[in-house]
């Protein structure tokens, strides 16, 4: 009989249960924390004692996620500890503060990733773990050292069957994090500095999102007191997706990030409104900041009076022509409008005192101050340069057809003038019917006005459906910080939709950003992507298509069916599986399938709804799949996909997101023809 000394697994386990009480006990201890006499006052306590609340739930152990998957043996000797670490999710000491997992973020860790028989990076072995649940229950060993051994997990893909078997897990909730499958290409991207901006080009797959999460993680890792002060942030398309992706970060003990749609980021007023396609494209174009800055700044008027400031017994007097000087010089500056607006009363008030210090008064900065809060002061600052209430002048330019052409003259011709021109006019802001895109210009606005704060770093997920103003509006808030774009140009979906990465990183005030491309399919199995991938050349010719590298080629099958028992007989036998099932077809057929669903007994959920053991049926609007993913798809009527939106090039994008939403198998049912482009 084998005992813990001779057996290798047995001895992984108890470092895996040493582990996990030593977690136990970092736990107990920062619970343990008295802060009573430690803070000088209430303010103070209350600060500390939310960071000791959230290292307390930063340092929970999930009981059905592996505390650490891999360990590393180094060639040599080179740590007091030995050359031997674990790899997991944080960081785990024991009693005497010696490491018992390392965070994998950490530098030590990342041959783990890197590390193959071309380059060991001194690797002698690299040991990955499998589990169930969060039972260790087996290992798999790759010698780095030995070069004349197999091919190991770096190089074309993953060999490892262990990490095979990671990657193809069935999926049950929401999305997980992928620390212990990350691949090379991915880690480098993973692994970049903050300093820069990095655009993410990935097919269905290739893990992109995951890839722009984990960036985060790593970010908050190196440069956790920075990115403390000034924030980080996640955008993705709808609630959603961001419902779906929420608990990765948790899951690797970040806590702190934030995260918002662009609609959040702008929400300066209640959206109740929609625009139709043109009206819409033309108030998402880069040319709408221009119309918006010529029509705030027509507010600004040259001074045709003087200005008498009264003191005591004297009388001051600065002349028009020197405060027009004073206006000019401000415009040159080209400072925030607002900014400008407070300093004029200054600038007035300074042209008051050098003729005072001339009369042989030595007025000091009490006096400054008293002279620009003069009520001529403010009257003429008033006349010369008004305070702009940015929905105001959002809501001005649509429905003054003068205004906006005098402020769109070279810019805008009188067909796009008329497109965004509001139809009837509108008694007040709070009266207007907003729409998203005017909801963004009022932002832009609101930014010349008074700049937008800045975060240290912003993740921007399928990027690829923003508008050129909305890049602008995430751009503002990390013009101080970078950020990382995720996006697939094959899945624009929007009539705006981003024509190159180049003039998307343009737009967000990016242009240095660096472009990445993965290629290397990890969700979407072989014969499912090779079938989407016949689009490609009709949606996006110029991309790669994704090379899957799933040794499971997928379960994949296309049904003429009699609608809509067919659809509802697809879903009951996939549901047969183990793991997630999404029903995906065109929004307006989502109604009629429902109905169905509910007459077979069948439950289903709505996209975002958490899926559980009892309920692993979604039905998704394909509107919605973007960035979703399920184990098993029934793809419901390709043809009613396409032809739900407003042109066919949108519908076949729309149609390529839907097909490759599937991790394990896909299910086409029609009763109308399929698509042209799919034939082959």
């Amino acid at each position: 009989m084998s005992t813990p000394t001779d057996d290798p697994l047995a001895r992984e386990r108890a470092h895996l249960a040493a582990s996990r009480a030593a977690l136990r006990a970092m736990r107990q201890d920062a619970e343990a924390l008295d802060i009573r006499d430690v803070t000088a006052n209430w303010v103070n306590a209350e600060v500390l004692a939310r960071q000791i609340e959230d290292r307390v739930k930063a340092l929970a152990d999930l009981s059905d996620t592996p505390l650490f998957f891999g360990r590393l043996d180094y060639e040599e000797q080179r740590w007091e500890t030995g050359g031997r670490f674990y790899i997991g999710r944080r960081h785990v000491h024991d009693a005497h503060g010696d490491p018992m997992v390392i965070d994998w973020r950490a530098p030590v860790s990342q041959p783990f990733y890197r590390a193959s028989r071309k380059d060991s990076l001194d690797i002698g072995l690299r040991r990955r773990f499998g589990y169930t649940g969060g039972d260790l229950t087996a290992y798999e060993d790759e010698h780095l050292g030995d070069p004349a051994g197999p091919a190991d997990s770096s190089e074309g893909g993953p060999t490892s069957k262990l990490l095979q078997q990671e990657i193809e897990r069935p999926r049950v909730g929401p999305m997980r994090d992928i620390v212990a499958t990350i691949q090379p290409e991915q880690d480098e991207i993973v692994r970049s500095g903050l300093g820069g901006t990095v655009c993410v080009q990935g097919g269905p797959g290739t893990g992109k999102t995951a890839v722009g999460l984990h960036r985060v993680a790593y970010l908050l890792y190196a440069h956790r007191e920075r990115l403390a002060r000034t924030g980080t942030l996640v955008i993705g398309p709808n609630r959603s997706f961001l419902h779906y992706i929420e608990q990765v970060l948790p899951a690797l003990g970040e806590l702190a990030v934030q995260q918002a749609t662009v609609d959040d980021l702008v929400a300066h007023v209640e959206v109740r409104g929609t625009d139709d396609a043109p009206a819409a494209v033309v108030k998402g174009d880069a040319r709408m900041a221009e119309v918006l800055r010529r029509a705030l700044y027509s507010h600004v008027t040259m001074p045709a009076e003087p200005v008498v400031v009264v003191r005591g017994s004297r009388r001051w007097r600065v002349p028009a022509y020197e405060l027009e000087v004073i206006v000019r010089e401000l415009l040159a500056r080209d400072i925030r409008y607002g900014a400008a607006r407070e300093a004029l009363p200054q600038r007035i008030a300074h042209a008051v005192l050098v003729q005072m210090e001339r009369a042989g008064e030595a007025p000091d900065d009490r006096v400054q101050d008293a002279v620009a809060r003069n009520a001529a002061v403010k009257a003429a600052v008033k006349s010369v340069w008004p305070a702009v209430d940015p929905a105001k002048l959002v809501l001005r330019l649509l429905t003054d057809a003068e205004f906006l052409a005098e402020h769109a003259a070279g810019l805008l011709d009188e067909d796009e003038q008329r497109t965004i021109l509001w139809a009837r006019p509108v008694r007040g802001v709070k009266a207007a019917r907003w729409s998203a895109a005017d909801a963004v210009l009022i932002d832009e606005a609101a930014d010349l006005i008074q700049r937008t704060s800045s975060l240290g770093h912003v993740v921007l997920d399928e990027a690829q459906d923003l508008s050129p103003m909305q890049y602008r509006a995430v751009g503002r808030r990390c013009t101080t910080g970078s950020a990382t774009v995720l996006g697939d140009l094959a899945q624009g979906t929007t009539p705006w939709a981003t024509r190159s990465w180049a003039e998307a990183l343009g737009h967000l005030g990016k242009p240095d950003g660096a472009v990445e491309e993965l290629t290397a399919g990890f969700r979407v199995p072989t014969d499912v992507i090779t079938y989407a991938s016949r689009l490609l050349p009709h949606i996006a010719p110029g991309l790669t298509p994704v090379a899957s590298v799933r040794e499971n080629p997928g379960f994949f099958d296309i049904r003429t069916v009699a609608e809509p028992a067919g659809v509802v007989a697809a879903c009951a036998e996939l549901l047969r599986n183990e793991g997630s099932t999404g029903l995906i077809a065109a929004d307006a057929r989502i109604p009629e399938l429902a109905e169905a669903l509910t007459a077979a007994g069948i439950g289903y959920l709505g996209p975002g709804q958490e899926t559980t053991r009892e309920t692993r049926l979604t039905l998704v609007p394909a509107s919605l799949a973007k960035g979703l993913e399920y184990d098993y798809v029934v793809l419901d009527e390709p043809r009613a996909v396409v032809d739900g939106e407003p042109d066919e090039r949108t519908g076949l994008r729309r149609l390529y997101v839907a097909l490759t939403r599937a991790v394990s198998g896909l299910v086409v049912t029609h009763s109308a023809p399929l698509p042209a482009q799919l034939a082959g």
